[in-house]
């Protein structure tokens, strides 16, 4: 044991970041719950029959998700949860606690050592190096965030843990590319691309198309040449995984991150042919019946825990990882599939990083609740650590995140606190809040700051939801408070910032700006 607390001294030594609370154990106050995360691959706020805003939109009539509604009966709806605008910083953030801005995963990860090619070819800014290899459990991984992830303090602390489906935590080649290396003990589907080569058994899942290995789904291959959905085999293949932990006698951790609703948007037989005769056109029809799968396999889960009897002892968690894609690739008008928040993934708008969120643990949360809590992405990694009765844990990084557990029974709301984002990269596309920008947001009031040109935007979210009426102008006291917020935070957490490509030098931090203008 000394060596141990030695060791891990060392470690928090080296790294400056060891928050240590001693070693990991796990109460035993009550029995162990089971646990499951259904994360949802580019799913937006509104793509769904479950509303989060005070009223049903349009949307909320076009897609059919009845098991979310299911889940939102028997639990907890959050109104208010973010996740970063890009999936690979919301899964680094999932995993290790840590703001983006902190973990320096800002972007999305896939080969090893490289700058994204729109951030090499800008025009005018110079992109800092930025954690290209993503998350590693190994200090040795160089352009990676060291860190104890979360599946393996759920399996020190005696959890069986399962992945199943997307991962792309870490690039090809490294070791934060196999989940197995990050704690889990079951990898179904998982790898270091971030989206399917197919979501068609009968086309393999996209192995065997040349120039196109990178994408392909690996060890789902007693499914090749089948008439099966991704998502459904995923979803079988989850079920044996949790077969398994009740021979072992363990309670599980299931990390069900599906890869739908992620580009390529192909068609789930199953459910396509209903849209198509509401009208839809082709795109929008294969991307509701993705949906509506994507729902299926939350329903087959929350069936497979009723039949084992194991649904009054699991807690289930529903997110996605970052707004609905808007900006390419749908059908229909661009930026307006989100509506009414503004824009879509890629944007630090409310469509690019607002997400849908359920929690159901039973005896805990009030069936069909609602709360107006904010919470971010960093935020489950305590609060899932709690839910399982993990205690006196040890991690090698600072935990930004904050537990919502309290929030859970629906007497104890969490104060105001600021919530912050930070993308000093390129993305590609444009669009209304798309671009290298930091932000954050304060009680009802959101500020964004965006590198190329040092333009501001400030919103009254409660008031404006679609961010419509820019007020840097109007509330000039507002603008500077939460510009100094966001600068001060940047600055303590060491983010890394653009600089200009002509001159060098980096971009000016928000607070500067003002403060210039106001000499």
């Amino acid at each position: 044991m000394k060596k141990y607390l030695l060791w891990c001294l060392g470690i928090g030594l080296l790294t400056l970041g060891c928050k240590d609370k001693g070693v990991s154990s796990k109460s035993n106050e009550a029995q162990t719950p089971n646990i499951v995360l259904f994360f949802v691959d580019d799913m937006g706020w509104q793509d769904t029959s479950v509303p989060f805003w005070s009223q049903r939109t349009a949307y909320n009539d076009l897609y059919q998700t009845p098991n979310m509604e299911r889940l939102a009966k028997e639990g907890m709806k959050f109104t208010l949860a973010y996740a970063t605008a890009v999936c690979s910083p919301t899964r680094v953030s999932l995993m290790t606690g840590m703001n983006a801005a902190r973990h320096r995963v800002t972007n999305w990860t896939l080969h090893k050592d490289k700058l994204q090619p729109m951030e090499t070819n800008h025009k005018t800014l110079q992109f800092p190096e930025w954690n290209v290899n993503g998350l590693s459990p190994v200090a040795s991984t160089e352009k990676a965030v060291h860190a104890t992830p979360l599946p393996q303090l759920l399996k020190d602390a005696g959890y069986y843990t399962i992945h199943s489906g997307k991962a792309h935590l870490g690039a090809i080649g490294t070791p934060g590319a196999d989940p197995l290396k990050l704690g889990f003990d079951v990898n179904i589907a998982g790898h270091a691309a971030g989206a399917p080569g197919s979501y068609l058994g009968a086309e393999n899942f996209g192995n065997g198309k040349q120039g196109k290995e990178v994408w392909a789904v690996p060890g789902l291959e007693k499914y090749h040449g089948k008439d099966i959905f991704l998502t459904e085999a995923i979803t079988r293949e989850a079920k044996l995984a949790m077969d398994s932990a009740l021979e072992k006698n363990q309670p599980f951790f299931l990390y069900m991150a599906h890869y739908a609703v992620h580009t390529p948007i192909m068609a789930d037989s199953r459910f396509v042919q209903k849209y198509y005769d509401k009208g839809l056109d082709s795109t929008e029809a294969k991307y509701a019946s993705l949906v509506e799968g994507m729902d299926k396999s939350l329903g087959d889960i929350m069936d497979y825990l009723d039949e084992k009897n194991l649904s009054d002892n699991t807690i289930i968690l529903f997110m996605s990882d970052n707004g609905g894609l808007s900006a390419v690739a749908r059908g229909g008008e661009k930026h307006t599939h989100n509506k009414p928040l503004s824009s879509g993934k890629g944007s630090a708008h409310e469509g690019g990083i607002r997400e849908p969120m359920l929690v159901k643990w039973p005896g805990k949360t009030a069936p069909n609740s609602i709360t107006d809590q904010q919470v971010i992405i960093e935020d489950f990694y305590p609060s899932i650590l709690e839910m399982a009765g993990v205690k006196n844990y040890t991690t090698v990084q600072p935990v930004d995140g904050i537990s919502f557990v309290p929030v859970l029974s629906g007497s104890i709301a969490q104060g105001e606190r600021p919530l912050f984002w930070h993308y000093p990269n390129e993305w590609g596309p444009s669009g209304p809040g798309i671009g290298a920008s930091s932000s954050t947001r304060v009680g009802d009031w959101k500020f964004i700051y965006y590198y190329i040109d040092g333009r501001m935007e400030l919103f009254n979210i409660k008031e404006d939801i679609g961010e419509t009426k820019n007020l840097v102008n109007e509330q000039p006291v507002k603008t500077l408070e939460l510009a100094k917020i966001l600068s001060d935070y940047l600055r303590k957490v060491e983010a890394q910032i653009p600089s200009q490509k002509v001159t060098g030098d980096q971009v000016a931090y928000p607070d500067e700006v003002l403060n210039s203008r106001n000499m």
